[in-house]
């Protein structure tokens, strides 16, 4: 039950940068009570990526964004295992 509300938590979490990331396509999204929220929850993470340059105008900053988070995630799943129940 622990680990599958974590995994929710990563795959939400993940869910509202796609959504920020994909809002920059439509002019004026992130003036949006929406946008304003999901830039408090999402930039913060995704400056930690801003030194990654855009290559012909596209960033792909926000996709080695999603590969950390996915890979933090199973760092945390295998550490939780070997922790409570003894290796994996």
């Amino acid at each position: 039950m622990f680990l599958s509300i974590i995994q929710g938590l990563f795959q939400l979490y993940s869910l509202a940068i796609l959504i920020y990331v994909l809002m920059s396509w439509f002019p004026g999204a992130y003036e949006t009570k929406l946008g304003e929220i999901l830039a408090k929850i999402c930039e913060p993470y995704l400056s930690l990526f801003d030194f990654i340059p855009p290559i012909f105008g596209i960033s792909f900053a926000p996709w080695v964004a999603l590969i950390v988070l996915e890979l933090i995630q199973s760092g945390l799943f295998y550490l939780i295992a070997l922790i409570f129940y003894g290796g994996v």
